[in-house]
C-alpha cells in the first residue's frame, strides 16, 4: 500500500424511507498499487441520478445492489493520472461508474471507463449527452414514437431526463406540455426550453390542468414520477396513446410500495400502450444517441441546466437534493479540475 489517501463515501446502511446523509460513511483510505491492466482515475465531476436510490436497496434489479461498506456506485467524469493499461494513457478524460470518491482504480468489474471526445465540456457526458440524455432519446423516440401534431405530456419535465425528452418531442413537431414543481421551473420550461405550456404540480390541480391544456387527450405521456401524477395522465389519454415508463421518483423513498394507479383501465378503453425500459437495453446504439444529442445541443436546439455543487465532503447532501426538488436540471458535484500531465 502507498501513502496516498483517497476520500470515499461508503454505503453505511439501507435507507428507511427518505434517503439521508446518515446512510453514508466518510472514510479515508490509502490507494493500492496498480496491477497490470489497471489505471488510476481522479474524479472531476460526480453524477447523481434517481436510480442510485434503487441501488441502495437489498433487492434484485438490472444491476446488483451496492453492498454495505462498499463505495457508493455512481457515474463520474475523471482523468487518468497513472496507468498500467495501454488503452488508457495518462491525461485521458473518461466517464464511467467510478463511485462517490476522489480516486478510483479502473480496469476491473464495473470500473471500466469510456473516453470523452476532445472538446466536449466535462459535464455533458454525465447529463445531456450521456446516459441521462440518452434515456430521454430512446424513451421518447423508440417507445413514444412521436408524430408531428401530437400532444406530448412529460412529468419531471424540468429534470435532467424530462427536459431533454420534452425538447426532443418539440423537435419532432409535437405540442408539448411539461409538469414541474414551482414557478421557476415552469417558467424555464416555457421561456427557455420552448414548451407550449407547463403545469405546476405544487400549486395546481394536475388532472384538471391536463384536461384544460390537452382537450383532445394526451398522445404520449413520458413518465418520470409515477404516483398521483401518473394517475392524472392516465385519466387523459387519447386513443392509441403511448405511456413511456421511465422512472417513478415519487415513490423511491417510500417504505411501502404506494397503491397502483386508479385509472389503469383507461389504458384498455383508449387502446393505449404502456411500456417500461432501461437505458442499458440500447448499449449498442449509444454512439448514435450521443452524436445526435451533441449536435442538437451545439446547434442550440436543446437547452439544458446543470446544478453543480462543490466538494467531495458534500456528496450525500447533494444526492438528497434530487428527492427534495432543490435541483433544476442535472445534479452534479464538482470534485476537481483536470491537470496537465
Amino acid at each position: 500500500m502507498s501513502d496516498r489517501v483517497n476520500r470515499q463515501w461508503l454505503l453505511a446502511r439501507r435507507p428507511q424511507g427518505m434517503v439521508s446523509p446518515a446512510d453514508f460513511e466518510f472514510v479515508e483510505r490509502p490507494i493500492p498499487e496498480l496491477a497490470e491492466g489497471e489505471y488510476l482515475v481522479r474524479n472531476l465531476y460526480i453524477s447523481f441520478d434517481p436510480t442510485m436510490r434503487g441501488w441502495m436497496e437489498d433487492r434484485e434489479s438490472y444491476m446488483p445492489p451496492v453492498a454495505l461498506g462498499d463505495v457508493m456506485r455512481c457515474s463520474t467524469v475523471g482523468q487518468v493520472t497513472e496507468s498500467k493499461n495501454p488503452a488508457y494513457a495518462r491525461g485521458t478524460i473518461l466517464t464511467g461508474l467510478f463511485g462517490m470518491q476522489e480516486l478510483a482504480v479502473g480496469g476491473q468489474g464495473f470500473m471500466h471507463g469510456t473516453p470523452v471526445a476532445e472538446g466536449t465540456p466535462l459535464t455533458w457526458p454525465l447529463g445531456v449527452t450521456g446516459l441521462t440524455g440518452m434515456t430521454a432519446y430512446f424513451g421518447m423516440l423508440e417507445l413514444g414514437e412521436p408524430k408531428p401534431g401530437e400532444t406530448v405530456l412529460v412529468s419531471g419535465a424540468a429534470g435532467a431526463t424530462g427536459s431533454v425528452a420534452a425538447q426532443i418531442a418539440k423537435l419532432e413537431g409535437c405540442r408539448v406540455v411539461g409538469i414541474a414543481g414551482g414557478p421557476e421551473k415552469c417558467a424555464w420550461l416555457e421561456k427557455e426550453a420552448g414548451l407550449d405550456a407547463a403545469i405546476d404540480y405544487k400549486s395546481e390541480n394536475v388532472e384538471e390542468r391536463i384536461r384544460a391544456l390537452c382537450p383532445d387527450g394526451v398522445d404520449i405521456y413520458f413518465d418520470n414520477v409515477a404516483g398521483p401524477i401518473l394517475d392524472a395522465a392516465l385519466a387523459n389519454l387519447a386513443l392509441r396513446a403511448r405511456v413511456v415508463m421511465c422512472g417513478g421518483i415519487s415513490g423511491y423513498n417510500e417504505e411501502k410500495p404506494p397503491p397502483g394507479p386508479q385509472n389503469l383501465m383507461n389504458v384498455i378503453i383508449q387502446r393505449a400502450r404502456m411500456e417500461g425500459f432501461i437505458i442499458i437495453d440500447y448499449v449498442s446504439r449509444f454512439p448514435e444517441a450521443a452524436a445526435a444529442l451533441t449536435q442538437w445541443v451545439r446547434e442550440g436546439k436543446i437547452v439544458h441546466q446543470e446544478d453543480v455543487q462543490v466538494g467531495i465532503e458534500n456528496a450525500p447532501e447533494t444526492f438528497v437534493r434530487l428527492f427534495t426538488g432543490q435541483n433544476l436540471g442535472k445534479q452534479l458535484l464538482k470534485v476537481g479540475d483536470p491537470v496537465d500531465l
